[in-house]
């Protein structure tokens, strides 16, 4: 985080348990982001907390420290049962949950609290498991969380902790009938810490928050911008029969560390990435059937560097924290003039620099006025010169495989395929 993220207070000045002191030291953090230091100090005090503030800004170290806290200073029940979460934190895509979980590791690993991280996709009879030998924290996606409430394999009856990390996406993924359905089972408002953050704090959030919460200090972040102001951000007005050469003679001029292309279809992404492979050059597609075991060896490699370029559809637009991505292309702009935010928002985080590019072709720039008028500006244009098209290699071959139906193992996000099987209703 730079410098100019950073408020002057100081974590050890805000009375947090000496583990908690012990992680953050470790994670090699002092002062408090404006999230942090606007939320934490009522939290820690037994306020409820609504949160409006953009994604990298922290929020994740404020809720989990201030979870934590909660629960090392109010003791959990003499007749507390191991399948008895003392809290839960719900995100609305995995790859958010497995951050949380991530960070939880690293902020809580010397509070002695187990931590159970649930997603639909990958290991049910593990994760099912885990929840009937007992988790102290619970994090995960609704939908696989509903799965196991319904069959009675864990119950709320004593959360003391709720968080909802960025609720105005559990209402575009549907999750919102499943999520108010578990909170109507556990303890009430009043009996716990209750967490709600947001991108914004729209009425329908605001509306959640007053119904599930008690009486929530609304704290908002303002930005002088709705986009980074480390963003560069560029347009190209292309034809579709451009969009490969213009990006391959990007790519080659700018020489990207680690990019993102974000395209609206599966289909786009498998088309980018064999066209990418024919011009020797290392890619892989993020898209949601992607297998939940090979998204995260894939995540992995991306993160580490071994992978350059991610062609991800918009289920990666939310949730990933990978540091260093040098730059964002969108090849199909997005139709949700939000999503352009968030896309463009996994470059120039923790206060580095990053570039979004940006092509508006013949299907998709009708989506550009609206992008820009939420933005609150026009993005810079740059001219399609002759000497940026790319003559493509042809792309590589790709055997198709046979469709293999979608078990119970094979869960992709969203509220189609995520939610609970009509049996255990």
């Amino acid at each position: 985080m730079s410098e100019k993220n950073l408020t002057e207070t100081k974590f050890s000045s805000l009375g947090l348990a000496e583990p908690l002191i012990q992680g953050i030291e470790e994670t090699g953090f002092s002062y408090c982001t404006p999230i942090q230091a606007e939320t934490l100090p009522p939290a820690l005090e037994g306020h409820d907390v609504a949160g409006q503030a953009q994604t990298g800004t922290g929020k994740t170290a404020a809720f989990l420290l201030a979870g934590f806290q909660y629960l090392l200073t109010h003791p959990a029940t003499e007749h507390r049962k191991p399948n008895q979460p003392r809290a839960m934190i719900l995100a609305p895509t995995r790859e958010l949950a497995i951050q949380i979980h991530k960070d939880a590791e690293s902020l809580g690993r010397h509070t002695g609290l187990k931590l159970g991280l649930v997603y639909g996709g990958t290991g049910y009879e593990q994760q099912r498991t885990m929840l009937q030998e007992g988790v102290d924290i619970l994090i995960g996606t609704p939908g696989r969380i509903i799965d196991y409430f319904k069959q009675k394999v864990f119950n709320l009856r004593e959360a003391q902790v709720l968080v909802l990390d960025e609720a105005d996406r559990m209402f575009d993924l549907g999750f919102i009938d499943d999520i108010r359905y578990l909170l109507r089972r556990m303890p009430d408002p009043d009996k716990r810490l209750n967490m709600l953050f947001s991108a914004t704090l729209s009425m329908r959030v605001t509306e959640l928050a007053y119904e599930h919460m008690n009486n929530p200090t609304k704290v908002t972040i303002e930005t002088d911008s709705v986009t980074a102001d480390n963003v560069r951000q560029a347009i190209y007005y292309t034809a579709n029969d451009e969009k490969i050469p213009l990006l391959l003679g990007l790519i080659n001029q700018m020489v990207p560390t680690r990019s993102i292309i974000f395209v609206n279809t599966k289909r786009m992404a498998e088309r980018i990435d064999a066209y990418l492979e024919g011009n020797d050059l290392k890619a892989a597609v993020l898209s949601g059937d992607v297998p939940q075991q090979k998204r995260q060896r894939l995540l992995e490699q991306f993160q580490q560097g071994e992978l350059p370029i991610l062609i991800a559809t918009d289920v990666a637009a939310r949730g990933l924290h990978v540091p260093e991505v040098s730059h964002v292309f969108n090849f199909d702009l997005p139709q949700d003039a939000e999503d352009y935010v968030h896309r463009i928002g996994r470059t120039a985080r923790a206060g580095a620099s990053g570039d979004a590019i940006s092509f508006a072709c013949e299907d998709y720039s009708f989506s550009l006025p609206d992008i820009e008028s939420y933005i609150g500006y026009k993005i810079p244009s740059e001219p399609v010169s002759s000497d940026l098209l790319v003559e493509p290699k042809p792309p590589a071959k790709r055997e198709r495989r046979p469709r293999k139906p979608n078990g119970r193992g094979g869960q992709s996000q969203g509220r189609r395929n995520n939610r609970p099987h009509k049996r255990h209703s």
